[in-house]
């Protein structure tokens, strides 16, 4: 069954208030779990990396970026990650890109077996709701696209805690243009906290200038890829949405292969996709190569690095 994030979370609206009542209950269990949870301080600093909208913020391939940019200020960095099955699209993702790469069941098990293999810092690539955990340093990502949606806490909107978790972070990392709106909605809950834009740059298009393009997209935010498409001038000619980590069955992929060729279009699809249908060895197929750019990179590092050993 395909289920994907509903339409009613753009907006505050009946559904959404009919089921606040049940978001009353999540924000409770959070706020227990916040007061009778002990975090544990591990030796190695952990720096989290998470959202409180769910999925699609970029959480991931800012975890690389990270991993990559402190080992190269003298750093032995490992991502950490809570295993999932169905995940094994990001894993291959975050391997071809960063060896390091812990996967376990409990991301504490996963930072200790960190410490165990000589690591000297854990980068969390998600978990900045697990309360177990003492982060140093968290970041909290947003794509300009969604932003916070409705506002609301699940299941009335997209948010797995309140926009106040904002308060326990450090840092904002925003995919996209410039909002000054969000920014400062999000300064009038924090205001010390450093906000700073990403941006996805594609790599080696050029030959999909002219090609029309069946474009197929199963992650948190398909019209985040589809419209990184258009912004580049490469045409569209049918979109295929499917859930984020959906596994793709070899006869409904095969169907979208057929209908491409006889429309005369490419497959172009996201990286995280392509991990899920390489096994099938299908020709021509293409995901889309991207570069992360971060404005005012070496202040976002620098700023991270700063004081990142004391007390731990």
């Amino acid at each position: 069954m395909k289920i994907s994030k509903p339409i009613f979370w753009r907006s505050k609206n009946l559904i959404s208030f009919l089921l606040f009542p049940f978001s009353l209950m999540v924000i409770f269990v959070i706020y227990l779990k916040s007061k009778i949870i002990k975090s544990i301080k591990f030796k190695i600093p952990v720096i989290c990396v998470g959202n409180i909208y769910i999925g699609g913020t970029g959480k991931t391939p800012l975890s690389i970026f990270l991993a990559e940019e402190l080992r190269n200020k003298g750093k032995n960095p490992a991502i950490i990650r809570k295993y999932y099955k169905s995940h094994y699209d990001e894993h291959m993702m975050i391997k071809d890109k960063f060896k390091n790469l812990i996967l376990n069941e409990s991301r504490t098990n996963g930072i200790y077996d960190a410490i165990n293999n000589n690591f000297n810092l854990a980068i969390l690539d998600d978990g900045f709701q697990d309360q177990k955990i003492f982060k140093k340093k968290s970041i909290l990502c947003f794509n300009q696209n969604q932003k916070i949606g409705n506002g609301m806490v699940i299941p009335s909107g997209p948010l797995r805690e309140s926009f106040r978790a904002l308060k326990n972070a450090q840092f904002v990392v925003i995919n996209g243009k410039r909002d000054l709106d969000f920014e400062n909605k999000i300064l009038e809950t924090n205001k010390t906290i450093s906000i700073f834009y990403s941006r996805y740059i594609p790599l080696g298009i050029d030959h999909l200038k002219n090609k029309n393009l069946f474009a197929v997209a199963g992650i948190g935010n398909p019209e985040n890829f589809f419209n990184l498409l258009l912004e580049n001038d490469l045409k569209i000619s049918k979109k295929f949405i499917f859930p984020d980590h959906y596994e793709f069955n070899k006869t409904e992929f095969l169907s979208i292969v057929k209908q491409a060729e006889e429309n005369n279009c490419k497959i172009i699809t996201t990286e995280k996709d392509y991990h899920r249908i390489k096994k099938y060895n299908f020709d021509g197929i293409e995901y889309l190569k991207l570069k992360l750019e971060i404005d005012n990179k070496d202040k976002l590092i620098n700023q991270i690095f700063e004081n990142l050993n004391e007390n731990n």
